[in-house]
C-alpha cells in the first residue's frame, strides 16, 4: 500500500529523458561487450572484427526494439505523448529533423520486421537486424554463408545478449509513477 505512495512522480518529459539516457548509457557501456561477443562467437569461422565503438547500427536497432515495447507499457494516449517526446529528443541527438529521424527508425523497423517475418518476437527481430546490419553472413561456415541465413545457434545466443538492452518497464514502475 505504501509503495504506491512512496514512488516518485514523473512527467512525460522526465520519462522520455530517463528512457533515452538509460538506453544511451546501456548502449555506450554494453556495446564493447557485444562487439567482443560477436567477434569471438564460435558460429563464425572468421572474426567479424567489429570495433567496440562501431555502435551506430546497434543503437538504432535497440531504439527500434524499445520503442515497440513502449507501446505495450502504456495506455495508447500516454505512449503516443512519450514516443513523440522521444522522437523529438533523439532527432536532436542524431542531428536530424524529427521527420528524418522518424523515417530512419521506420526504415530500421521495416527491415528487422521483414528479416523476422513471420515471427512477431521483437528480441529475435533485433538479433536478426544486428546480424544483417553488421553483414555477418560472410563470416559463417560455408553452409549458412551460401544460404545467406544466420546460424540459429548464434541467434539464440544473441537473443540472450539483446535482452539486456530491453528497457525493464516493471522495474521502472516500481520506482516511479506517472503524473
Amino acid at each position: 500500500m505504501f509503495g504506491a505512495i512512496l514512488r516518485k512522480k514523473v512527467s512525460d518529459e522526465k520519462l522520455a529523458n530517463v528512457f533515452i539516457n538509460g538506453l544511451f548509457s546501456s548502449i555506450d557501456n554494453g556495446f564493447p561487450v557485444v562487439a567482443e561477443f560477436i567477434n569471438e562467437d564460435p558460429a563464425f569461422v572468421l572474426s567479424p572484427n567489429i570495433a567496440p565503438n562501431h555502435n551506430y547500427e546497434f543503437s538504432l536497432i535497440v531504439i527500434v526494439g524499445n520503442l515497440s515495447f513502449l507501446e505495450s507499457a502504456f495506455e495508447p494516449e500516454q505512449a503516443h505523448r512519450v514516443e513523440s517526446l522521444v522522437y523529438e529528443k533523439l532527432a536532436k541527438a542524431y542531428e536530424m529533423s524529427r521527420i528524418e529521424f522518424k523515417q530512419l527508425i521506420k526504415d530500421y523497423k521495416h527491415l528487422i520486421c521483414r528479416l523476422n517475418h513471420p515471427s512477431k518476437n521483437m528480441v529475435y527481430a533485433m538479433s536478426k537486424g544486428i546480424f544483417d546490419k553488421y553483414a555477418l553472413y560472410n563470416y559463417q561456415d560455408e553452409y549458412f554463408k551460401r544460404m545467406q541465413s544466420p546460424n540459429p545457434l548464434f541467434l539464440k545466443r544473441m537473443d540472450e545478449v539483446v535482452e539486456n538492452f530491453v528497457w525493464d518497464w516493471d522495474a521502472f514502475f516500481k520506482k516511479y509513477r506517472l503524473d
